[in-house]
């Protein structure tokens, strides 16, 4: 099913029906647009490539088949982690009332993608009512049942407790000891550990061993081997980061990407 060409385009006019679609192609890096939000809901569905969606309560992390799924006038920032095609489709305020709440990463069914892909062959005009409104009646029912994923990297909002975590964030192979981290913070060890649980709703252990996942999903993403990720990132061998990746995600690394990059 054809894109319609309309749609390869960003609309700059207001536009009728609940649905908005656009779809995309980018090239690795930061998203042209920086720190911005929307009045509409907002769903990434990534076709290939991968993505990462930065935002004030965290990061968000999809690879092919996942979808970010952002509420209304939440703001945030788009890295494309490789070349990527994307479809976006925006839910206009009054529809998202039923939908999440909160930013999250969903799965994306057989189902969800073949109605998005459908719905995207029409023109703009038509997506209010016939069958593209149907569609969107549809979409939108699916978006209310889909499960979220594990893919969210929760960020403190504390200033010192965030400065320890964008440092991790930044190396990833170099995470502190709880002992250098509390003392970094100005707080005793149990201190440290109840505010970043509080914070984050993880300890500072589960929390470190997300940020070297999420690292190592876009190295594997840029097209990095599991012997370098796992290098890269300090792991004992590659056998220790692939048991690590696929308690996390149920998966190998190179059955998540499609066998990108290889077990």
């Amino acid at each position: 099913m054809a894109i319609h060409p309309e749609l390869s385009e960003f609309p700059v006019g207001a536009v009728s029906g609940p649905l908005i679609g656009y779809a995309n192609s980018a090239p690795a890096g930061i998203g042209h647009n920086g720190w911005h939000s929307h009045d509409s809901a907002q769903l990434f569905h990534v076709v290939t490539g991968s993505i990462a969606i930065d935002t004030e309560m965290g990061t968000f992390f999809a690879p092919p088949e996942r979808a970010v799924w952002l509420p209304p006038r939440v703001e945030h920032q788009t890295r494309y982690l490789t070349e990527t095609e994307i479809r976006y489709v925006y839910v206009q305020l009054e529809y998202a009332r039923d939908l999440p709440t909160t930013p999250q990463v969903m799965q994306v069914t057989t189902l969800l993608r073949a109605l998005i892909l459908e719905f995207m062959s029409y023109p703009r005009s038509e997506t209010e009512c016939g069958p593209a409104g149907r569609l969107a009646a549809v979409i939108l029912d699916q978006l209310k049942m889909l499960p979220a994923a594990p893919l969210q990297l929760p960020m403190p909002q504390d200033a010192r407790l965030r400065e320890l975590c964008e440092a991790v964030v930044r190396c990833p192979a170099h995470i502190p000891s709880l002992e250098e981290a509390a003392g970094r913070c100005a707080t005793s060890v149990r201190s440290f550990e109840r505010r970043i649980k509080a914070e984050t709703g993880l300890n500072y252990r589960t929390w470190c061993r997300q940020v070297k996942l999420f690292r190592a999903l876009e190295l594997l993403a840029a097209g990095c081997s599991v012997s370098d990720v796992s290098h890269k990132l300090g792991y004992e061998g590659p056998s220790a980061f692939v048991s690590t990746f696929r308690k996390a995600f149920g998966v190998t690394p190179g059955r998540y990407f499609g066998d990108l990059s290889g077990d």
